[in-house]
């Protein structure tokens, strides 16, 4: 098992473009409009936001994939299609017309948006775009469309892994976006995933849910909710294995693998957060359970005081304890070890919930690197669990001051 170059369009049977359509008017250099097909119907499942508002595109994909199939994805940026007039309308003729220029049905089809909320959208641009998104399509067209997809994002996020089943090579692919608005409870701000394994639609939900727990549910960089994430994984069985249906040897080889995909693109997530300069990670252990473990490291990341502490290169480490303390969990903080750490080294600033003897200097030397790790330890259990954030900027302030223009 290992990584390999590409993405989307890494696994057998799968294209992908991207293009500028004008969804993005002041923008015309910046792609809007992304499709990834497979050749054959796949396998499907999704995760999607818990935020109680939510995206038009959001009712329309779970519709179609209440049977566990679908054989393309198209998304478009600049606008979230989020309380918008006649968002819902839009969102069912964009899979219309795309399903008019792929020949794939509609209901094969998830849809996704991503950009400004409340804004209304036309179907004009979709139909300039369709076109010359379609005949884009290609094997090498996944990097395309992982910038289409792209909003406030600085760099666009691939990543992608081979593996066996049953003597069969097969791959994982994916793209990510997300850079603002960013705290999932669910699964990133868009990612959508694709496989050459035959994987059962059951099984795949299973695979999927159950990764993100640790995975895109682990990441934050603003404290905010989208009203339109979604993760979507197709698998088109390309590969030819023996396809998934139980739990077992073969199953768990895909989610191992699965999750070193997902684990790889939620550290991308966190560091190219809007202002970012500091990619963090907070591993915790001795927790008294894993649940109480992944909320306890994605408090510390979640801190804005910690946050703008890491920006500082302060060794700040009551910060730390602090967003320990307030965290929903339950857990005794009497004997918490804190250390900090990078390519540097690493210095532990905290013992027995108190302070631990320490050189400033030498730990803002450590916070100086562009990525932190927190170690932190509560003596109580076997639960352990990662979180991954970045640094608060002023030009978090300065991004966020002026989205919409």
């Amino acid at each position: 098992m290992n990584y390999i170059d590409g993405g989307v369009c890494a696994p057998a049977g799968f294209q992908a473009a991207g293009v500028h359509c004008g969804i993005r008017s002041k923008n015309t250099e910046k792609k809007d409009l992304a499709l990834i097909v497979s050749d054959r119907l796949c396998s499907a499942a999704a995760v999607y936001t818990t935020n109680k508002v939510k995206g038009a595109p959001i009712a329309v994909t779970k519709a179609h994939l209440e049977n566990g199939k679908a054989q393309a994805v198209i998304c478009n940026s600049g606008n979230a299609n989020t309380c918008a007039p006649n968002g819902r309308e839009i969102t069912e003729k964009t899979c219309q017309l795309t399903a008019e220029y792929t020949g794939i049905p509609a209901e094969d089809i998830i849809v996704c948006s991503t950009g400004v909320i409340g804004e209304p959208l036309s179907m004009e641009p979709f139909e300039r775009g369709m076109g010359p998104l379609v005949q884009a399509l290609s094997a090498d067209g996944g990097t395309m469309a992982a910038e289409a997809i792209m909003t406030t994002d600085t760099v666009s996020k691939e990543c992608a892994v081979e593996f066996e089943l049953g003597g069969k090579t097969c791959h994982i692919g994916a793209t990510a976006k997300g850079s603002g608005m960013i705290n999932p409870n669910m699964a990133t701000m868009l990612s959508f995933i694709a496989t050459d394994a035959a994987v059962s639609p059951e099984m795949l939900q299973k695979a999927l849910s159950e990764d993100i727990k640790d995975t895109y549910n682990q990441l934050s960089v603003d404290g905010d909710t989208s009203t339109n994430d979604t993760v979507a994984i197709m698998a088109n069985g390309a590969a030819g294995n023996k396809e998934i249906t139980e739990e077992g040897a073969e199953f768990e080889t895909f989610c191992r693998a699965l999750r070193m995909v997902t684990e790889v693109l939620t550290k991308k997530l966190a560091r190219d957060g809007e202002g970012a300069t500091k990619l963090i990670e907070c591993q915790v252990k001795g927790a008294p359970d894993t649940d109480a473990a992944r909320v306890l490291s994605k408090s510390v990341i979640s801190s804005d005081l910690f946050k703008s502490a890491m920006f500082g290169e302060d060794a700040n480490w009551g910060r730390v304890l602090c967003s320990l303390g307030y965290a929903r969990a339950d857990f005794d903080a009497s004997d918490i070890q804190v250390e900090m750490g990078s390519r540097k080294g690493v210095i532990k600033v905290c013992e027995h919930s108190a302070l631990y003897p320490h050189s400033e200097e030498e730990a803002a030397e450590i916070l100086a690197e562009e990525e932190i790790t927190i170690y932190v330890d509560l003596h109580q259990g076997k639960g352990e669990a990662k979180a991954w954030g970045c640094d608060l900027t002023y030009d978090y302030v300065k991004i966020n001051g002026d989205y919409r223009s």
